[in-house]
């Protein structure tokens, strides 16, 4: 299949235009950096490839030289029929800088080439206008007026560019060019500048909503108020606006579970759908609500440009732990999946500050860690409201949690810049960070990035919880039953690993749940969903944390497993992930143990000092 490659700048409109064109739901987010890997899709006849945004073809950081590298083979290749360079209207010289570099070099490679000048609405917004045929004159390329934002000029641009597509078809060059010496672009930077000048929205038009804000927002004192508000609403609203869905769906699955239960009537069915299908897999899918709300706000906090400058005012508190501002946006990106986040590390200029960060990021809690706060919260801490119901005491406990696997994280990440961790690399690239343009969040692709979220989340632990509920009832309901568990093989078992947790003030039902959540650490809930289920709680399905408060878990044994699961490396995804991008399996093992023992270490002094 022949393949159009779709190249741009960092924080140009580029993953949204890609959405356009293929029907594809990718993330798109307003920060630089955002685009780490290759993302296709189909349009039309043709595979469309999303690359790696770049600000200059002279790579000075690692996720430029990412995107040139992979830039290069795509040049190489024979199924590349077209370029599509993707530029910022409102930002037009930093654009066409990289724009005619790409041109050059496809040039060379004889690949065509057309530019689609985006956020032309942003353009128009500000009072301003661009003589497009006169600039794609200048260029001598066809350039498109088109916004992936409002989809003005989208229609006639698919149009152009499969009609450019196939007239190149029959164009491309398979002259050998490896010989051929590396090319001055000095050209390029000097014409980028003089057709930016000529065309461009004066950048003193664009800064001025701009400046403004940041006045404020990027104040050492209002800014940091500011920042800690917006972290403290983004934890509080988990529980504050998710609390209503979460209810409705445990009203859902209790009803569902009691209308089954009055079909089958008792016996074995009845007994393994209550305790294994709705104990189990009914406890993880009430949380659901909480991973939606989680990405939305992250969602629109990216989309609205306001990441770039919680990164910016992270940078020098950041920096005193060895570590970027670059580092902020893995770290909260973490709070969602560690995986992505690893991956996004890799936009970090320093190589060492790159690798504490990856190394500290299974710190940060992921959303898969989400419903075991959500359980023990409720059970360990009272629904007490404060300022109208705005202010939730469970939702101060979860902020409380994410700020004690941040601090934990800043501490490790201390102790490692001050190590000969990555000797090698000590030299530091300089710090930059483009400020984007403020603007309102693309909501079409914000809701399809929630549900996506959610949909992943399910398709992802809900299989590995059904296995383990499977396997947990099994050994619990044979050989003795119903009413049995104490003496069944999953008995047995929890009671030869019992003393391992008895100094944590668990009982072996925990522990169990605790060793099988290392699969998954969302498992934990599946799994005591089934165990509590299956000794006589049936009668409360899917209210797990009512069943838990009956059987008179300790405020110190509860917060012990809470800040367990805060520390504990138990997601085999997140280890293998940092095998791959590390390449040392003997770093990552003692990761897994270092964090192990630390967190059975805080579960033990918790469950004695409390």
């Amino acid at each position: 299949m022949k393949r159009i490659i779709l190249v741009g700048k960092p924080n140009s409109g580029k993953s949204l235009l890609f959405n356009q064109l293929t029907g594809l739901r990718q993330k798109v987010a307003n920060f630089p950096g955002v685009t780490v890997e290759l993302k296709s899709g189909k349009f039309e006849q043709y595979q469309l490839i999303d690359f790696p945004g770049a600000y200059s073809m002279s790579t000075l950081t690692r996720d430029e030289e990412i995107a040139v590298e992979k830039i290069n083979q795509a040049l190489l290749d024979q199924q590349t029929a077209l370029i599509i360079c993707n530029l910022d209207a409102t930002r037009l010289q930093s654009s066409l800088m990289f724009g005619m570099q790409m041109q050059a070099m496809a040039q060379r490679y004889g690949k065509p080439m057309v530019f689609a000048l985006n956020m032309i609405d942003e353009v128009a917004r500000f009072g301003h206008q661009i003589d497009v045929a006169a600039l794609s004159k200048d260029l001598g390329a066809p350039v498109y007026a088109i916004s992936a934002k409002t989809l003005e000029g989208i229609a006639e641009f698919k149009t152009a560019v499969l009609q450019d597509a196939e007239q190149a078809a029959t164009e491309i060059n398979a002259e050998d060019t490896a010989a051929l010496p590396a090319l001055d672009f000095s050209e390029q930077v000097k014409q980028s500048r003089l057709l930016a000048a000529k065309y461009g929205i004066q950048s003193t038009v664009v800064l001025k909503h701009q400046n403004a804000i940041d006045s404020f927002m990027l104040s050492n004192l209002s800014g940091g108020i500011a920042f800690l508000l917006v972290m403290f609403l983004l934890f509080q609203s988990i529980f504050t606006f998710a609390t209503p869905l979460m209810d409705a769906v445990e009203t859902v699955i209790g009803s569902i579970a009691s209308f089954v239960t009055d079909l089958t009537g008792p016996g074995m069915l009845a007994d393994f759908l209550n305790d294994a299908i709705f104990g189990g897999l009914g406890s993880f899918l009430v949380f659901v609500p909480q991973i939606m709300v989680l990405t939305l706000i992250i969602g629109m906090l990216e989309d609205s440009g306001y990441l770039a400058r919680a990164a910016l005012i992270c940078h020098k508190p950041l920096s005193y732990f060895g570590l970027s501002g670059r580092s902020f946006i893995p770290f909260l990106s973490a709070h969602a999946c560690a995986i992505p986040a690893i991956m996004a590390a890799r936009t970090i200029e320093s190589p060492r500050k790159r690798l504490i960060t990856m190394l500290t990021i299974p710190l940060m809690s992921c959303s898969a860690r989400l419903p075991v706060y959500a359980l023990l919260v409720a059970v360990l801490i009272p629904d007490t409201r404060y300022l109208g119901g705005l202010v939730n005491l469970q939702g101060v406990a979860f902020f409380g949690l994410y700020f004690f696997g941040i601090v934990t994280a800043l501490l490790v990440s201390l102790v490692l810049s001050r190590s000969s961790l990555n000797d090698d690399a000590k030299s530091d690239m300089p710090f930059i960070l483009e400020l984007p343009t403020y603007r309102l969040p693309h909501w079409k692709p914000l809701i399809h990035r929630v549900t996506n979220s959610a949909k992943q989340f399910v398709y992802r632990a809900g299989p590995v919880i059904f296995m383990v509920s499977l396997g947990i009832w099994v050994l619990g309901y044979f050989p003795t039953g119903a009413g049995g568990l104490q003496d069944s093989y999953l008995g047995m078992m929890g009671h030869w690993i019992e003393p391992l947790f008895a100094p944590l003030g668990l009982d072996w039902r925990y522990g169990v749940a605790i060793l099988m959540s290392f699969l998954a650490r969302e498992v934990f809930v599946g799994a005591l969903g089934t165990l509590f289920g299956m000794d006589g709680a049936d009668e409360n399905i899917a209210g797990l944390a009512a069943n838990i408060q009956a059987d008179g878990l300790t405020f110190g044994a509860g917060m012990g497993i809470l800040l367990f699961y805060v520390v504990a490396l138990q997601c085999v995804a997140t280890v293998a992930t940092l095998k791959a991008e590390t390449g040392s399996t003997k770093l990552v093992t003692g990761l897994v143990i270092g964090y192990g023992a630390l967190a059975y270490l805080l579960a033990m002094l918790c469950a004695q000092l409390l």
